[in-house]
């Protein structure tokens, strides 16, 4: 058993790697890169001067991970390392101490120069290999007491300890650390948070500039709400600020304000509380809601259908079925969409909004919708093939009513893999919900995802890509788990025998 699961976890570890390596490499190698500007507002506005423009894509394409780019005046202090003479004016002095610099210097530095004023600079294309590298390396990141090193702040103390905060109550505060609390509670979704281990994704651009990837999934949404909140100063104010957030900043960068509320802790840099769930959590609201009511229907209605089966409620119950699978899902939607909206439903998200049910009503029915098909059929197919067993023939013998032996023998066998396979459906249902979320203009990690396509939001492509194959991954792993907890007879091993 054990020597299975690890087995399985280092597939699945070299499953995400190639399936988040693959979609890296055709993201940011196919996608011209210059897309990623069409919907900057602030790069529009620079067209009238060339030099600002080609200033701003540079330091673009560096945070993006395309380039190493150093300006004018960095490369000017680069170069005076060889040549203290050196300006930035454009000249035949300058222009051959710069190019002995880029010499020296190596890995494929290139010197170029501004449109207008033809000021020097340097850049250097990053090999893809180098940015996927960099990209796994970055990827898990450890918060400890000395991963904030501060010049302008060398007392900082240095610990991790459990302390009853005068914020947030009991929890795991750190000092030295880049988070201030570590792991603690509230009522929030998902209500157990920790910041010992993150993960960086990535920057989000051009929507949601330079955010954080994860940032931008797991925080609220829409307009910021306002809550009491006990500062270290001991003042109760009402404000926005998400005190549980709170992050290192260097006490020569805090401003007067921040002094005052936090007084000497320097962990003074916070988010904001947002009136609407995140987008992971309102997946997760439709993609359960969908899983539950999909199961609900499918799991009695094939029964029945196997029960019954070649009657006129099977034949009927599987043509409707099948006329289901067969059409596309985005004219289901459509066609669920009309129909809602004739009894008053929303048709659109926004219509009511984050905090009226009524808004999640047609989203989950028609993830149900477009899993109960297929479910069913499968739940039919599998309980026919259970009557026709040993253990069913074995009971018919002994006496007992189909009835007996469909809710004593055959559902309970059935039971095995169909709860071996909840944990995929629910992952497979929050996945495939990108349709649904963006016909709805739904708010969740579906329509993030599409979204991020057409702005060419590379990063927040190649973030999502990956956090959905890790959890898809991850699902299936604990379906075979659920199946040894349901049936000890069932023995994981890597020969898959019992």
């Amino acid at each position: 058993m054990k020597k299975y699961i690890f087995s399985r976890i280092l597939r699945s570890l070299v499953s995400i790697f190639l399936i988040t390596t693959l979609i890296y490499a055709i993201v940011f190698t196919l996608v011209p890169r210059k897309l990623i500007f069409k919907q900057d507002s602030t790069y529009s506005k620079m067209a009238a001067d060339p030099d600002k423009k080609t200033n701003y894509e540079n330091t673009i394409f560096e945070k993006m991970g395309y380039i190493q780019y150093m300006s004018s005046k960095e490369l000017q202090k680069a170069a005076s390392k060889i040549d203290e003479t050196v300006t930035i004016d454009n000249n035949e002095k300058n222009k051959s101490i710069y190019k002995k610099y880029i010499k020296s210097v190596g890995q494929n530095w290139k010197l170029e120069q501004m449109p207008n004023n033809k000021t020097f600079y340097a850049t250097r294309e990053i090999p893809l290999y180098e940015r996927v590298f960099k990209f796994y390396a970055n990827l898990v990141q450890f918060d400890h007491p000395w991963k904030i090193q501060d010049a302008k702040n060398p007392d900082l103390e240095r610990y991790i300890r459990i302390e009853n905060d005068s914020s947030i109550g009991w929890s795991v505060v750190g000092s030295g650390t880049e988070h201030k609390y570590l792991l603690y509670f509230n009522k929030s979704f998902p209500f157990i948070h920790q910041n010992f281990i993150t993960l960086d994704l990535g920057l989000s651009y051009p929507t949601f500039s330079n955010t954080p990837v994860l940032q931008v999934i797991s925080q609220g949404q829409g307009q910021k709400r306002s809550l009491e909140v006990k500062f270290p100063n001991g003042e109760t104010k009402t404000t926005p600020v998400d005190i549980y957030s709170r992050t290192y900043q260097s006490p020569s960068k805090a401003d007067r304000r921040s002094k005052v509320l936090y007084g000497d802790d320097p962990y003074s840099n916070t988010q904001y509380n947002y009136k609407d769930p995140s987008m992971l959590e309102m997946s997760a609201r439709i993609g359960l809601a969908g899983i539950l009511i999909a199961y609900a229907v499918a799991l009695p209605l094939g029964s029945y259908m196997a029960r019954f089966k070649n009657t006129i409620f099977d034949r009927g119950s599987t043509g409707m079925l099948t006329f289901l699978l067969a059409i596309p899902s985005i004219a289901l939607i459509y066609v669920v969409r009309f129909v809602g909206s004739s009894f008053g439903l929303p048709d659109v998200f926004p219509t009511l909004g984050a905090h009226n049910i009524l808004s999640y009503i047609m989203p989950s029915m028609i993830l149900a919708i477009l899993y109960i098909p297929g479910l069913a059929l499968w739940v039919r197919r599998y309980l026919i093939d259970l009557q026709y067993s040993d253990f069913a023939r074995f009971a018919r013998a002994k006496g007992l009513s189909e009835k007996e032996i469909a809710n004593k023998h055959i559902f309970k066998n059935a039971m095995v893999p169909i709860v071996a396979g909840v944990p995929s459906s629910i992952l497979s249902v929050i996945v495939g919900a990108t349709l649904t979320e963006t016909v709805f203009a739904y708010p969740g990690m579906g329509k993030m995802l599409i979204d991020s396509v057409k702005a060419a939001n590379n990063s927040m492509v190649v973030g999502l890509a990956f956090i959905f194959s890790a959890l898809s991954i991850l699902a299936l792993l604990l379906g075979d788990l659920a199946m040894t907890a349901l049936d000890p007879r069932i023995k994981l091993s890597d020969k898959g025998g019992k």
